[in-house]
């Protein structure tokens, strides 16, 4: 009889693995706990950041208080942030590293990420919000981790969880959320086994922000031509274009980090300085257009023309806003680029340039952030499954042009984009950069 029991079990337990129900269990768990926390979270910061920016196109004068409000929170994060100054860089660290190497991800990096940015938008900073919900919702795994006490390949996941919760639920695109999540970390590389966990937290993420009343922002992919062997060519040229800019922004963005600290060593000072050339250079151009976030210039480039330069000058006004230690993302800037571009691109190509604006709105995100299939999957869900295939090749043509080069200089190179290319394992973008300098 015990024999006969003793088969029965190795039978069930070969046809049925009970350590997956195990780890769905428990990851259902721990995972809806980090959604719910980023979305309560997500919810507040847009609600927030939506407040501040209406407040501050009714009051113009709030512009000439920049300097004074990046001052402010530079200050914050010199005496209260330890190491929350490396921003989503961090994060991504401690996904990589092992426990001999383990840096505290300290809380404080919610209150004062999420306040940082709200003032950069009241005061006119341009920057964008998926850093402060990166950031946000890898605290929240954090805290998690501590209060189960976890160990180093659980806190990996949580911590891949709260990137994506973070993600989806600041675009109400929780699908490129979970992607993105374990795309980000290393190029070339899929951190597979977070897949169910990552795919829960940025689902309920993204439920629990809705519900508390944040809305997104969706859009319609116009004048999709026939797919013909022209419209393919064009498409690809454009996408290069993309891949390019996404160069352009990220060196830039570098390079006024580097000037800034060269020239001011104190991050008060530096905020303060840059918060002045963000409101010359507004007076240079003679419009508003490039501060804050900018999504009724991305929705204007979408259906109407717009000039041929706006993609440049919000590089420009991002650049010098993130450089000059302001808090927020890259993202929506890097959408607001990638669309005004490719409505520049358009007459050049003969075709329509509301089209190529959709196709460059996540391309140049693509190639900015090395995550070619978070932001297909992002495209699809922003544009109601329109444009498949062009969506496609642009995000992977993009992607392809970058090079090794990206808004996340601690994004390890797992696998080089190109195969003549040796690179060793510990190669991250920033070794890369050190070496060629």
């Amino acid at each position: 009889m015990k024999e006969t029991q003793s088969h029965f079990k190795k039978l069930l337990s070969y046809f049925f693995d009970t350590s997956g129900i195990k780890f769905l269990t428990k990851w259902t768990f721990m995972s809806s706990l980090v959604g719910v926390l980023s979305g309560c979270l997500s919810a507040f910061f847009l609600i927030s950041l939506s407040t501040a920016t209406n407040y501050r196109v009714d009051h113009s004068y709030m512009l000439f208080l920049l300097p004074i409000g990046g001052a402010f929170v530079s200050y914050l994060y010199k005496k209260y942030g330890r190491n929350s100054s490396k921003g989503n860089n961090l994060i991504l660290e401690q996904v990589q590293i092992g426990d001999q190497k383990k840096e505290d991800i300290p809380l404080i990096m919610t209150p004062l990420v999420l306040f940082g940015t709200v003032v950069t938008h009241l005061f006119g900073g341009s920057a964008g919000r998926e850093g402060t919900a990166v950031q946000m919702g890898g605290s929240m795994a954090e805290l998690v981790g501590k209060l189960f006490k976890v160990d180093s390949t659980d806190r990996k996941i949580l911590l891949l969880c709260g990137i994506s919760s973070g993600f989806g639920s600041v675009f109400g695109t929780p699908l490129a959320g979970t992607v993105f999540a374990m795309e980000v970390v290393a190029i070339g590389e899929m951190q597979y086994f977070a897949f169910i966990p990552c795919f829960i937290s940025s689902f309920v993420s993204n439920f629990v922000a809705l519900a508390l009343g944040a809305t997104h922002s969706h859009y319609e992919m116009i004048q999709i031509p026939d797919m013909t062997f022209m419209v393919i060519l064009k498409v690809i040229i454009a996408s290069i274009c993309f891949g390019l800019c996404s160069i352009l922004f990220s060196e830039l963005t570098s390079t006024f980090k580097y000037l800034f600290n060269r020239v001011l060593k104190n991050p008060v000072y530096k905020s303060a300085f840059g918060g002045l050339i963000v409101i010359i250079l507004v007076y240079i151009v003679g419009t508003r257009d490039y501060v804050g976030l900018g999504l009724p210039m991305i929705s204007k480039s979408l259906t109407e023309p717009i000039s041929s330069f706006a993609f440049f000058w919000k590089t420009l006004f991002t650049s010098i806003t993130l450089g000059a230690g302001f808090q927020g993302g890259e993202v929506t800037p890097l959408f607001y680029i990638g669309s005004t571009l490719g409505n520049a691109l358009g007459p050049i190509l003969n075709i329509s340039p509301y089209f190529l604006a959709s196709l460059g709105f996540v391309a140049v995100f693509s190639g900015a952030t090395n995550t070619p299939l978070a932001c297909f999957i992002m495209g699809l869900e922003l544009f109601h499954g329109e444009g498949v295939i062009f969506l496609f090749i642009a995000c992977m043509v993009s992607y392809l042009f970058s090079g090794h080069h990206g808004i996340y200089s601690s994004q390890k190179i797992s696998t080089p984009k190109y195969p003549w290319i040796n690179l060793d394992e510990t190669e991250s973008l920033s070794t890369i950069k050190q070496k060629s300098s």
